[in-house]
């Protein structure tokens, strides 16, 4: 992945992402690298539905079926929270997702952060998705890491983030 041009660099110096569809969604995983202990973490708690995890240190998934506007949001808390959105459009029409199962795993140590989640939820395929990052470090300050972006500030909701495109197994 690549930090946003507008960003200082910080204690985190990379971070990567894979995504896997499943029978049932999809799976996935995200890797900090660098001074997590300079980041941070919110703390593992029960693993529920939360608004706005965006706001500090967290993955996100945009998935966006072949053949349309329409995209789903998944956000995705190292505390194990998690949220998901269905959109119409470019941030038209947000409301709730929805899903039968988010399991999230998550384990750091002061050079790496792993996320895992299970994700069991309808996602079409083929698809244009999105892996993304927030990274907050220790003074507030926010960096965005993405498969690519679109010029200007960053928004994880563009198109542009969408690089990756994934297909039914045969």
């Amino acid at each position: 992945m690549i930090l946003h041009p507008h960003c200082d660099a910080g204690p985190i110096t990379s971070v990567s992402a894979a995504i896997q569809p499943t029978e049932r969604g999809c799976r996935a995983q995200f890797r900090l690298d660098g001074n997590v202990g300079g980041i941070k973490v919110p703390d593992h708690t029960m693993s529920s539905r939360q608004d706005n995890l965006w706001k500090t240190t967290c993955f996100e998934i945009f998935w966006q079926p072949d053949g349309g506007s329409y995209y789903r949001e998944f956000n995705l808390s190292p505390s194990t929270q998690w949220a998901c959105y269905d959109f119409d459009d470019f941030r038209r029409n947000s409301r709730d997702a929805p899903v039968d199962n988010i399991a999230i795993a998550c384990a750091h140590s002061d050079g790496t952060l792993m996320l895992s989640a299970d994700i069991a939820s309808e996602l079409p395929l083929p698809a244009d998705v999105a892996l993304n990052a927030v990274v907050e470090d220790a003074q507030g300050n926010i960096q965005f890491w993405a498969l690519a972006f679109q010029d200007g500030k960053p928004e994880f909701h563009s198109e542009d983030c969408r690089a990756l495109h994934l297909e039914a197994s045969a």
